[in-house]
Formats: structure tokens, C-alpha cells, sequence
């Protein structure tokens, strides 16, 4: 199992211009309609439930969701983080949000249309009602310990694209081992800097490779994806209309009835129509000239994809949470 390298922690430069002085133009959009399907009988053993792996507890007293939020919240107030999910997880999401004086706007989905519709549907979202915005998204689901870290490196990226409004900037991880379940970053030429480093133009993404090509990636420097990413909406919605013309006009047709008693019928027929594609296979893959990646530094970060990943997290945790420490002996389930 690789070892996750470490971050000392520090504040975010931009943390007080972006929350109070960046005129409403940046916009979180967190991803938090999936359905954890490799983590569910984790979640069945060890709380009793389906439910997905960011309304779990994994690696603290709060769910992955509501750490996300209020890593999120370093940067973006509550105000502009738009929030995607399903419709059937509402009840999960009122638990997180009930506690938070100022909660984000949610947006659901009547069912999973994968990433890349989720990303689509908040983009034209806050289209109508900030044109020029820039966005930050973010997964619902992952770990990440050097928080403040993270969040101050995102600042900068974010900082980079304001610059270069016509880029979309992936954040790549070190990788540590052959890993075939996650995205591959080879950058390319330095396209710019920013106060953590330069960022690098993606010369290929490979998604999800096999083992002897996820090696060769591995010994070639090659970056993870963590699917957090920064750019400019009108970027994102030229690639949504570049790569599935047919599903950004059938959501599009959403915004004619939006505010009406009709919008919520508009939303069901877009989700009908529209097929279920991954932003990463579908866009990403492509390497579409707008794409670049920045470096993350030593921050220990993960995915939580697998009962193997959860332990390693769990491992490096000075106090294990609570479902560990009452069911201690049963922990051994999870490497089963």
C-alpha cells in the first residue's frame, strides 16, 4: 500500500479577497450524487445503511460531505456552493446541512446522469444568474488531511486561471504506486506560474488504465487526477457543447420554465433524455487544447475509492473515529 505524503499545513493567501472581495465571481460546484457502490457493504457492516460514502463518518466525527463543505468554506462562502446531488438523498443531506447557519444551495438531480452531467447541469445553473463566473469542483467524497494547504494551493490555481480565463486547470497528485482505478495527468510544456509552482499544459490524460500501463504512467512521472479542477464557466460550457451537443441543448431547455410550476416537470424530461457519461472518459480523456494541470504539493490525499484505501487513511490518523473504536473487533472486515 503507498504511503501518502505529507503537508505543513498554512494559510490560504487569497482566503480574505475571495470570500469578501471578489465581486460574487467565483463558485464552488461539489459533486455528491454518487452512490459509493464499492464502499456499500462497509457501509451496511459498520452503520447499518446504503449509504453512500460521503454521508459516512470515515476518517472524523463529520461525514466526507461536510468536511468538503467546510473545506470549501476556507474559500467559497455558503452563498456561492452549489451543491449536486439525487433527489433520494435528500434525507442524508438534510442531516449535514442542519447544523450549518448558511447552507449551500442544492441542486437535485432526479437520478445519476454521472459526472459529467452533474458538472453541466450546476454550470448552466449559475450561468443564469452569473455569466462571468469562474468555478472551483470539487468531489463530496474524498480525504484530504493538509486541509488549509489544499484549499491555499487551490487559491493560487484559482489566481492562474483569473489570469488565463482560458484554461481549465486539473490538480495532480503525486502518484506512488501503479494505481489502475484513477485518472492519469502527463503534463507538457510549462504554460505559467503560480505562487506554489508552475502549471503545465496536459500533454495526455489516460482514465482508469490497466496495471502495466498505469506502471508505465507510474515510471514516467505521470500526475493523479483528484477531479478537482478550477476554470472559467464560459470554458465549461463551450465543452459541453464541443463534446455532447445533445445533452448541454436538452438541459438548457431546463431554464425556459425555470422559477415556474413547470420547472421541476423540465427537469425530469432533460434527465430522461440525457445519457449517463463521466466527465473524465467523455472531455478529459480528449485533452482538449484549454486543459493544463498544477502540481499539488506534499498533501496526503485520497479518494476513498476502496475498503484498502479507507484503511490506509485510517492508518495515519492520530485518534481513529468513533465506528472504529466501538467495533474494533470487527474492523478486520474491512480487508476482507
Amino acid at each position: 500500500m503507498a504511503k501518502l505524503p505529507v503537508a505543513v499545513a498554512r494559510k490560504p493567501r487569497a482566503h480574505m479577497d475571495l470570500v469578501h472581495g471578489d465581486s460574487g465571481q467565483t463558485w464552488a460546484v461539489v459533486l455528491a450524487g454518487g452512490e459509493g457502490v464499492r464502499l456499500r457493504p462497509l457501509a451496511r457492516q459498520f452503520f447499518g445503511d446504503d449509504r453512500p460514502k460521503q454521508y459516512l463518518p470515515l476518517v472524523g466525527q463529520a461525514s466526507l460531505f461536510r468536511q468538503t463543505l467546510d473545506r470549501v468554506g476556507l474559500l467559497i462562502p455558503p452563498e456561492r456552493t452549489v451543491v449536486v446531488s439525487q433527489a433520494h438523498h435528500a434525507g442524508f443531506l438534510a442531516r449535514d446541512l442542519a447544523e450549518m447557519p448558511s447552507p449551500p444551495r442544492v441542486l437535485f438531480q432526479p437520478t445519476d446522469r454521472g459526472t459529467g452531467t452533474a458538472v453541466l447541469y450546476a454550470a448552466q445553473w449559475i450561468h443564469q444568474r452569473d455569466p462571468q463566473a469562474t468555478v472551483i469542483v470539487l468531489p463530496a467524497d474524498h480525504f484530504i488531511r493538509e486541509e488549509t494547504a489544499f484549499m491555499a494551493h487551490t487559491a493560487e490555481v484559482l489566481s492562474f486561471v483569473r489570469r488565463h480565463p482560458e484554461r481549465l486547470v486539473l490538480l495532480g497528485a503525486r502518484a506512488t504506486e501503479p494505481d489502475s482505478e484513477y485518472g492519469w495527468i502527463k503534463p507538457g510544456d510549462r504554460l505559467g506560474e503560480s505562487a506554489d509552482g508552475p502549471i503545465h499544459r496536459v500533454h495526455a490524460f489516460w482514465e482508469k488504465p490497466g496495471l502495466e500501463q498505469a506502471r508505465t504512467c507510474l515510471a514516467a512521472d505521470w500526475l493523479l487526477n483528484t477531479f478537482v479542477f478550477v476554470t472559467t464557466l464560459s470554458i465549461l460550457l463551450h465543452l459541453g457543447r464541443a463534446f455532447v451537443p445533445t445533452v448541454d441543448e436538452r438541459l438548457a431547455r431546463i431554464w425556459a420554465f425555470a422559477g415556474t410550476q413547470h420547472e421541476t416537470w423540465a427537469i425530469r424530461q432533460a434527465y430522461t433524455l440525457v445519457p449517463t457519461w463521466d466527465f473524465s472518459r467523455t472531455v478529459l480523456q480528449e485533452c482538449p487544447p484549454c486543459l493544463a494541470v498544477s502540481k499539488l504539493p506534499p498533501i496526503s490525499w485520497s479518494d476513498l475509492g476502496t475498503p484498502e484505501r479507507v484503511l490506509e487513511v485510517l492508518g495515519m490518523l492520530p485518534t481513529p473515529p468513533a465506528w472504529v473504536t466501538s467495533l474494533q473487533p470487527a474492523a478486520s472486515g474491512l480487508a476482507s
